[in-house]
């Protein structure tokens, strides 16, 4: 990482999003445990609330989530039509979010490179309006997106490679590591468009995706970090000094925030180990 000091440490709050019904206790719950930031994982869901919520519990909306690049998106067994990409930005401005990502567009967009060219050129046609709101654009990866290459990178580098340089990244260590790729240098070749990280641990990456068809995120077994064997530290590392390390979990056995408060007292630890170190060097 470019700096001995911890960026905000985030929550992404599909990691308890049983517990949203309270936004206020559960917000609280989340700062009390030593969150600074939170992720909301829908820009649509509650807005003005969360962000009254976020504020009276002192935590910032640096990064939101909204489905930009697809026309519809598959919840609970229905497809639901996405608003235009007006109503998203209307919505993270509300929020107070710097930048808004994609969240996911399907495995199947992600084979040719004819499919990534198309992905990337909706993309690059949002980043001037999204600019006039104040707001930077980002994509968040699964594992589909490194199953497939376009000459000798993956068709994830080739979509990269075609982006508005003002377009950003959001690197899930977990998927990407389960794809198969090092993340670290991963991280060191995508450079400064990496703003945020999706953290979380476990003894190995399982890529479900392999397959293409559903599964139960218990398969996944994440844990907090620290606990488990993900290059999440070396990820960070990698990272530019202002990255923001999310905190995520689709899945956690226990407590999720046990979970968190165990992940924090470890992005914590880490900093300060690294912030003795350049002591030492100075």
């Amino acid at each position: 990482m470019g700096s001995a000091t911890m960026p905000t440490i985030s929550v992404q709050l599909y990691s308890v999003r049983h517990d949203l019904a309270d936004l206020d206790a559960t917000l609280g719950r989340l700062a009390a445990l030593g969150a600074q930031a939170i992720e909301p994982f829908s820009v649509y869901d509650r807005p003005a609330e969360l962000a009254a919520a976020a504020a009276a519990n002192g935590l910032s909306i640096p990064t939101a989530h909204a489905p930009l690049l697809s026309d519809t998106v598959r919840i609970g067994g229905r497809d639901l039509a996405v608003p235009p990409p007006a109503a998203a930005f209307a919505a993270a401005s509300a929020l107070g979010a710097e930048i808004v990502i994609d969240p996911m567009v399907d495995a199947e967009r992600w084979r040719t490179a004819d499919d990534v060219a198309r992905t990337a050129d909706r993309m690059n046609a949002l980043v001037e309006s999204a600019a006039a709101e104040g707001l930077v654009l980002a994509h968040h990866n699964h594992s589909f997106e490194f199953h497939h290459r376009v000459g000798d990178v993956t068709v994830y580098e080739h979509f990269v490679s075609l982006l508005d340089e003002r377009v950003a990244l959001e690197v899930d260590v977990y998927w990407a590591t389960a794809a198969g790729q090092d993340v670290p240098a991963l991280i060191e070749r995508l450079g400064t468009r990496v703003r945020a990280l999706h953290l979380k641990d476990g003894q190995e990456a399982v890529d479900v995706f392999v397959g293409g068809e559903g599964y139960d995120p218990a398969v996944l077994t994440q844990c907090a970090l620290g606990s488990g064997r993900l290059e999440n530290g070396a990820a960070l590392a990698a990272a530019p000094g202002t990255c923001i390390p999310v905190i995520e979990f689709d899945h956690v056995d226990g407590d999720a925030f046990a979970a968190i408060a165990a992940s924090i007292a470890h992005l914590r630890a880490g900093a300060e180990h690294r912030a003795d170190a350049t002591e030492v060097h100075a």
